[in-house]
């Protein structure tokens, strides 16, 4: 009777995710070994954290402790743009903040393979008149503004988000960093326009990393909120308006002071290495977005354009690695944007001034409804049947952008006064983002060629070898699992409960509810 009623209450929707062999591809054995051996239970609550510079996805996961664990690290196929938060539509970049996942935002008939919404533009981004909408991350290794894995990748991703609901969580949280908030890569880029905006992110991502709970995000005065608290005197529970005054809110002292220290000694660190001169990351508004190595390795004339290789890996050396997911033939890896790069004004000389920045406050955010997703239909009604609407929860902050603190080097025994062209800027953007090229010769060689001088005659440089580029001639219906081998049977690990799928999303989670 049970089974009866669901399918006299099934829509089309719900008939076709029935049938969706993607979207009901169960968690492989490895990750559920995986996470016996770190005692988290499967359908446990989850945590995504996004990494730009290092092209890698987060899926931290609730021990039975309370607390989140991380469960696996995934390498980033192609994310676009630049380090940054995205702004307005058509800007390619990719989200940077905050944001809250619930059913409805899960999309199982993905033109991606499989797929779900940011929830991008968060009640923050709207204060800001931020703009934008469809901002995915999702299968294909194609990327306009999203985060894009392989398509073997994604299905893993996207059990794990199912799982999860399945286990209760009513929404899980999407927290997207420009890099890893440490203090060699705030030193890094303290002279990158975003700093502001940055500092504030940092905030949330202390809390999470002192407390290893979900922080709680809301939004006032155009600016995140983390962990905030209904003081002891307080009448009314608190009320959050992004572009309303913030009410008065504490934040709890164990927290508090946690985040304190924290940062008290992320800020000496800064400090030092500012003193002793770490250099300031070069700008580089003119490329594209960038790619994890173990997939630049795999592609003709690859790179991982704003993504950064490890120490001591070369491209060449992961050319032979096996790549985590089919890389499909119409990967489009980073390039320099020539038009970008052309219109753009002459560089500035200026010194890199080292200031110690001043101590974050610690104060704290709930997070906010998010906008309408894509998905409709079937998650769309779980999620209205569980009270919830398409969750959004990312954050943005204004500040008066910094000019850029730029290092050159100018020859050593001449000195031009001629500013840079645009053919000269362009050609150098290109010249960089050859792999294989010594990036700290670019301004010797640019001041040079600007300044007159005579003709020298110089050989070229022979071309690096150029790694295996063979692709997999076939994507097939459905993706082997990447943390299971072609062929792996690995047995179960004692305890470990395998995943049978013995009905429809529905009646599964309809058993939950």
């Amino acid at each position: 009777m049970t089974a009866g009623g669901l399918l006299a209450g099934c829509n089309t929707d719900q008939v076709s995710l029935a049938t969706n062999a993607k979207a009901n591809q169960p968690v492989p054995p490895k990750l559920i070994a995986a996470m016996a051996e770190k005692d988290m239970d499967l359908q446990s609550p989850i945590l995504v954290r996004l990494f730009k510079q290092e092209a890698e996805l987060e899926v931290w996961k609730q021990t039975r402790s309370g607390q989140f664990a991380l469960l696996k690290t995934y390498p980033i196929c192609r994310w676009s743009g630049d380090l940054g938060p995205k702004v307005r539509e058509g800007d390619r970049q990719a989200p940077e903040g905050f944001y809250s996942i619930n059913p409805s935002q899960m999309n199982p008939q993905s033109s991606y393979y499989l797929s779900f919404n940011t929830g991008y533009p968060n009640a923050f981004d709207k204060a800001l008149g931020r703009t934008g909408s469809q901002l995915m991350v999702h299968g294909d290794c194609s990327s306009r503004g999203c985060y894009a894995m392989t398509d073997e990748q994604i299905a893993e991703i996207y059990s794990l988000g199912r799982e999860s609901f399945f286990g209760g969580q009513k929404a899980f949280q999407l927290q997207a960093y420009p890099f890893k908030m440490t203090p060699v890569n705030m030193a890094r880029h303290r002279n990158n326009p975003n700093m502001p905006f940055w500092k504030m992110i940092k905030e949330g991502y202390d809390h999470f990393e002192v407390t290893r709970q979900e922080p709680k995000v809301d939004f006032c005065e155009k600016r995140y909120v983390f962990d905030a608290a209904k003081p002891a005197d307080a009448k009314r529970d608190l009320v959050f308006d992004a572009s309303a005054r913030c009410p008065a809110y504490v934040i709890p002292e164990e927290i508090a002071s946690a985040v304190r220290e924290k940062q008290a000694k992320d800020e000496t660190e800064y400090a030092r290495l500012v003193a002793k001169g770490t250099p300031v990351a070069r700008m580089n508004t003119g490329i594209d977005g960038g790619m994890h190595k173990v997939f630049a390795a795999k592609i003709p004339e690859g790179s991982t354009g704003l993504s950064e290789s490890a120490e001591g890996t070369t491209l060449q050396m992961l050319a032979m690695a096996k790549a985590p997911g089919t890389i499909p033939g119409h990967v489009n890896p980073p390039k320099p944007n020539l038009d970008a790069v052309a219109s753009a004004p002459a560089p500035r000389e200026e010194p890199v001034v080292a200031v110690s920045a001043p101590a974050a406050s610690t104060r704290v955010a709930a997070a906010a409804p998010a906008a309408k997703s894509e998905s409709g239909g079937f998650f769309s009604n779980l999620g209205r049947k569980m009270g919830l609407g398409t969750a959004d929860t990312t954050v943005t902050a204004t500040a008066t952008p910094a000019p850029q603190a730029t290092a050159s080097v100018a020859p050593a025994a001449q000195t031009s006064t001629t500013p840079a062209t645009a053919a000269s800027r362009l050609k150098a953007a290109v010249t960089r983002f050859v792999p294989g090229h010594d990036k700290s010769k670019d301004s010797v060689k640019e001041a040079a060629k600007d300044t007159p001088k005579p003709a020298v005659a110089a050989a070229k440089p022979a071309e690096p070898p150029k790694p295996d580029t063979r692709l997999a001639a076939t994507r097939p219906a459905l993706k082997p699992s990447v943390s299971d081998g072609a062929g792996d049977s690995t047995p179960m690990i004692s305890g470990a409960a395998p995943v049978v799928q013995s009905n429809s999303f529905d009646s599964r989670f309809s058993a939950v509810k």
